[in-house]
């Protein structure tokens, strides 16, 4: 048994003295770190392409429907409208839903809270609210795309808040006045 001891100790005493695989140590310390963050650099890179990218689409559209050029605009003419103008966005029309609704100028209590997003579960849902409007109108438009995270387990794409299953939302909104006629 004493020997067994000692035989232990000797090559204990032996790997001690050995520097080899030392930064083998440092790298498997420091590669998981460094790995999540660039992940998460690049998750959060093309979420904010997006967004912008469904801004801009939104931006071109209510442009287009404030002047006039559009009348009357139908649900599916703006979701068309807003996927020209935002490139980006892959499968646009299934993955974006559009409401449109009037605003009462002293009474901003009743435009909602929350963006009606489309379910995946049940793609052919119908749109909540999408009313024209008409001259001097306000009319407050918002657009809800959903997203699946390119790594949806790790860093930022795990921490993101999920809408519909495997999901997440970006959600675009705009206000604008009728031009009269």
């Amino acid at each position: 048994m004493i020997r067994a001891l000692a035989l232990a100790l000797r090559g204990l005493r032996r790997l001690r003295g050995e520097e080899n695989g030392s930064a083998t140590v440092e790298f498997v310390i420091l590669f998981t770190p460094f790995m999540i963050l660039f992940i998460s650099a690049f998750e959060s890179g093309l979420m904010m392409t997006r967004h912008v990218m469904l801004e801009r689409g939104l931006d071109m559209a209510v442009r287009a429907v404030r002047i006039g050029t559009v009348t009357p605009v139908t649900n599916n003419q703006l979701k068309t409208m807003i996927c020209n103008g935002a490139g980006i966005i892959p499968n646009c029309m299934t993955t974006i839903k559009v409401e449109m609704t009037r605003v009462d100028p002293r009474n901003w209590t009743d435009v909602r809270t929350t963006a009606d997003c489309i379910d995946v579960n049940n793609p052919a849902a119908p749109v909540l609210s999408f009313e024209n409007g008409t001259s001097n109108d306000i009319m407050v438009v918002r657009v809800c795309s959903l997203f699946r995270p390119i790594f949806p387990t790790t860093g930022l794409g795990f921490q993101m808040p999920r809408k519909s299953g495997d999901y997440y939302a970006l959600v675009s909104t705009s206000a604008f006045v009728m031009e009269p006629v």
